[in-house]
């Protein structure tokens, strides 16, 4: 009876989480859909022939599934699409796809235009968006504030746990003693401290997604090369001529070279793929809306293209926009076309807004005014975006903040336990040194292992994902490194300290 109880149970958490990431998924694509329906309706297509396109289109991957719904239940089931459309109100869990679809159904069959409404409704649904994206940045910023004091909190615990294992003077004064265990610092600043951060992570992960597609070649790179590094730090352990060379140059130093050079080449790829892309999403409003005014004077969307590529302030995207030049005077299809910029192209706004072009000009009819409604949107979407990134850039600063403050604070700890254990036992301080200066050298690979994974996590909250902060683990172990050795050697010479 409990094991059914306990499977009843985890099949409904199960149906909940699927739900509700099918409702995240459908409220991300949903503003982008409504205005595919609304260049649809201006072009004078209807909505059924626009779901049909929709069914073909790979970007926009859950609605791509509604749209398959909806034209099984027509031809399938034979239900109307008026019928179709008003059973899927019924079985979905997002309020605003619901409101737009029973809105949609409201109209028809009040007789009223179906653009009018279309372009409405997108005006309603990107000022939600706009709101949404304020109020997810925000939850992010608390995110950040509480991976913040859980450094702290690290913080205070190292500090704790080194006064407690390595000073005598303490145990005379408090009664309490802390037997100093490597294995247990190498437990705490490995596996702990690193589980942590790895749940902030997975909650980053859900609360910001990235534009970004097609950046498994990048991952791949890094975890083949992540896999090296592990592999030569088992070498610097056990094997005796290499355990004598990172001795004699610091366990640190063998780890940060490592850290760093793990993600060096993925990071340097993914810096070259995101200077394209994002420069394809600021340069891309611009050519929509280069295209747009070419069309109002009459000449044929490939000619407004053609015109629209010669523009030469475009940066990185010139380069593609050359090729789509050379394709269109080839007399290549816009579909081929598009096709083949999704090759090149990663980022997720700058396909789709691409691909309602196309669509756009295939279907013809008012695609002046369609062009126009394209180009005013992707202007604001773009908008929206350097807000969002422009509110979230600060945030990394912090995590320079946390590797010099964590790296200077163990070490004014490190040397004050040395001058307390050296004024306290005179006679066993080579011993207690022996341990404080082991644990010392754990700790310290420790905080350059955290400030590692800080970068990853700066980078999913900065950009949405992890590629994004393999700069920032590089970066930020190196800064931890060098701060601890700089604190390190400078209060060792003030103090007098070996």
């Amino acid at each position: 009876m409990q094991q059914s109880q306990g499977f009843f149970r985890n099949f409904i958490n199960k149906i909940a989480k699927e739900t509700s990431e099918k409702k995240e998924e459908i409220d991300r694509e949903l503003p982008f859909v409504v205005m595919l329906f609304a260049l649809m309706a201006t072009s004078g297509v209807s909505l059924y022939d626009s779901w049909k396109r929709l069914r073909k289109m790979n970007l926009l991957p859950r609605f791509q599934q509604e749209a398959e719904e909806v034209i099984r239940q027509v031809e399938v089931l034979g239900k109307d699409p008026l019928s179709a459309m008003y059973d899927i109100t019924e079985q979905t869990g997002s309020k605003a796809y619901r409101d737009f679809l029973g809105g949609f159904i409201s109209s028809i069959k009040s007789g009223g235009k179906i653009s009018d409404y279309m372009q409405s409704k997108l005006r309603v649904i990107f000022e939600l968006r706009n709101k949404e994206m304020t109020r997810s940045t925000e939850k992010i910023a608390t995110v950040v504030e509480s991976y913040s004091v859980m450094l702290i909190l690290i913080l205070c615990i190292y500090i704790l746990y080194s006064l407690l294992s390595s000073s005598s003077s303490i145990e005379d004064v408090t009664g309490v003693y802390l037997e100093s265990s490597p294995f247990l610092t190498f437990i705490l600043s490995f596996l702990v401290v690193p589980m942590i951060s790895f749940i902030f992570l997975l909650v980053a992960n859900n609360m910001h997604k990235s534009t970004m597609l097609n950046l498994q070649t990048i991952y791949k790179k890094t975890l083949i090369c992540l896999a090296v590094v592990c592999a030569l730090l088992v070498a610097f352990v056990f094997v005796p001529a290499l355990s004598e060379l990172a001795n004699s140059v610091g366990f640190s130093l063998v780890l940060t070279i490592c850290l760093t050079v793990g993600v060096l080449p993925g990071a340097i790829q993914y810096y070259m793929v995101s200077r394209v892309n994002y420069n394809a999403e600021s340069s891309l409003p611009s050519f929509l809306r280069d295209i747009t005014e070419s069309q109002k004077t009459g000449i044929s969307p490939e000619k407004s293209i053609i015109h629209a590529t010669k523009r030469r302030d475009y940066g990185h995207f010139s380069q593609f926009l050359v090729l789509i030049r050379s394709q269109i005077e080839w007399g290549v299809s816009l579909k081929e076309i598009f096709g083949n910029l999704k090759q090149k192209i990663s980022s997720w706004p700058v396909l789709v807004n691409f691909m309602m072009m196309v669509e756009t000009i295939e279907v013809g009819g008012g695609s002046v005014r369609s062009l126009e409604l394209l180009s005013e949107y992707s202007e604001k979407e773009l908008e929206s975006q350097i807000n969002k990134r422009a509110l979230l850039k600060p945030y990394v600063i912090l995590a320079f903040v946390w590797s010099v403050l964590i790296a200077l604070t163990t070490s004014i700890v490190t040397v004050t336990m040395y001058i307390l254990n050296d004024f306290a036992s005179s006679n066993g301080y080579q011993i207690v040194s022996a341990a404080m200066s082991e644990e010392t050298g754990i700790l310290s690979m420790g905080i350059i292992f955290q400030c590692w994974i800080s970068g990853l996590f700066m980078g999913k909250i900065s950009e949405g994902n992890l590629a994004a902060g393999l700069k920032y683990s590089a970066i930020l172990a190196v800064t931890a490194y060098v701060s601890l050795i700089l604190s390190q050697d400078l209060l060792s010479g003030l103090f007098g300290v070996i």
